[in-house]
């Protein structure tokens, strides 16, 4: 197992590595900014390094100074968490030549995966669904790419090969207006992601957001542990999730599941991964994969009681899966709310002290966050202080203890969303399992 590692990242995903670090019997460095000495992982963990000011540009996007904490405190491996430097093959590459263990993919790896056309390209030689498309870059021949839309048929999206986060998309709606629209993608696809290549697909107007978790270690092996539905977003940023996804069928889950482990086996994979979907009339579309842990990994763990994280720190250092995919169980049902600190009816960030904190308990209920009394939420940083799990025997009762613990949930001195959550959780479309990517946004009139 690892000695010792650097965990690059802060607030809860930090503290989740830490608390797994612990578990396995390994040092743990936390690295922060200026503004996060008082983080709960900085204060518990074994050594911790002040890599720079609280701009996360000079701090937990900084490379070198990254490194360098883990040469001064002799670790062995970086843990990049999610966000930040996560899906950063540059970083990557750095870590390894610097000699030490990326917990995650190999750099090659996350580079094609980071590339849309050349990630669309892997999926479909392994037999993974994809979203009928130009099937590979649009070049500068107006006559072809105003043929291939056709063939597509209208609505169609353009996408930034780089892009990601829901930037760097255009939805065209007619024929007139497709030029002009893959001129404008490319040109901001190359001031925003430094690659103006763009690609075209057929745009899916009321589809589901469905991900497949996948595990992989370095001797062939790869499971999936299931699906998540993440349908309820607002602007392409996730609000509330929950496994298995509502209406997917077991037969499903095999067929996109075991082809989702094939191809991990085709580009040799290592560590754990997500594929996306788009999810529509009974038919999945692979989008994009995320090659690292994802914030919605606990309602997996929920259902299967694999620990994801611990599954990285085991695959990083060598060792097999824990588990094979007969070994693979689902029970019940889990949800996650999304905790941010901001105005629930404008969206405002709120940065300040948190005055009172009260976390609920209870049977089926776990709290991921890094906040406590007295703690300053920073205004530098993603507005997101925790997350809420919670796990039933089915879907309703799963939905009955989020409402009990939105309830008990006491945060003061700041806003935070609880009140959009709790409409979320007693929204009757909510709780028939009928929205899609567009639910909450309609629900909001935006």
């Amino acid at each position: 197992m690892l000695g010792k590692i650097v965990i690059a990242n802060r607030g809860e995903i930090a503290l989740r590595i830490l608390r797994a670090c612990r578990e396995l019997g390994i040092q743990a460095v936390a690295v922060h900014s200026d503004a996060d000495r008082d983080l709960k992982h900085v204060r518990l963990a074994d050594e911790s390094v002040c890599i720079g000011p609280p701009p996360s540009k000079d701090s937990y996007l900084n490379i070198p100074a990254i490194i360098s904490a883990a040469e001064v405190t002799d670790s062995v491996a970086i843990h990049p968490g999610y966000g930040f430097l996560s899906e950063n093959a540059d970083f990557a590459e750095r870590v390894v030549e610097s000699g030490f263990i990326f917990i995650g993919p190999k750099p090659e790896t996350i580079r094609i995966m980071g590339d849309k056309v050349a990630a669309i390209k892997a999926m479909k030689e392994a037999g993974v669904p994809c979203v009928p498309g130009s099937d590979g870059p649009l070049g500068d021949d107006k006559q072809e790419n105003l043929r291939i839309a056709k063939e597509i048929g209208y609505p169609i999206i353009i996408k930034a090969s780089g892009g990601g986060g829901g930037r760097g998309m255009r939805v065209v709606h007619t024929e007139a207006a497709l030029l002009n629209s893959i001129t404008m993608t490319q040109t901001e696809a190359g001031a925003a992601f430094g690659n103006s290549v763009v690609y075209m697909e057929k745009f899916l107007e009321n589809p589901r957001h469905i991900e497949f978790q996948v595990l992989a270690d370095k001797h062939g092996n790869a499971i999936h542990l299931g699906e998540r539905d993440c349908s309820t977003q607002r602007r392409h940023q996730k609000v509330v999730e929950e496994a298995p996804a509502p209406g997917i069928t077991d037969e499903q889950r095999a067929f996109v599941g075991e082809r989702c482990v094939q191809a991990c086996k085709d580009i040799a994979y290592e560590g754990a991964g997500t594929f996306e979907f788009l999810y529509e009339n009974d038919e999945f579309y692979f989008i994009e994969m995320n090659t690292r842990v994802q914030v919605e990994h606990p309602v997996t763990e929920m259902i299967t009681g694999v620990d994801i994280v611990k599954e990285q720190l085991r695959i990083a250092a060598g060792e097999k899966l824990s588990v094979t995919q007969e070994e693979v169980t689902f029970t019940g049902h889990a949800l996650e709310c999304r905790l941010n600190a901001e105005d629930s009816k404008t969206f405002l960030p709120s940065p300040g002290k948190i005055t009172n904190l009260h976390v609920p308990g209870g049977a089926g209920v776990r709290v991921e966050t890094h906040i406590y009394n007295g703690y300053v939420v920073p205004p530098y940083y993603d507005s997101m202080i925790g997350k809420l799990i919670t796990h039933g025997e089915d879907r309703d009762s799963a939905i009955a203890r989020m409402r009990m613990a939105l309830h008990e949930l006491v945060i003061e001195g700041i806003r935070c969303n609880k009140e959009l959550l709790q409409d979320i959780i007693n929204d009757a479309a909510f709780q028939a399992g009928s929205q899609n990517i567009h639910y909450l946004e309609k629900k909001l009139g935006l």
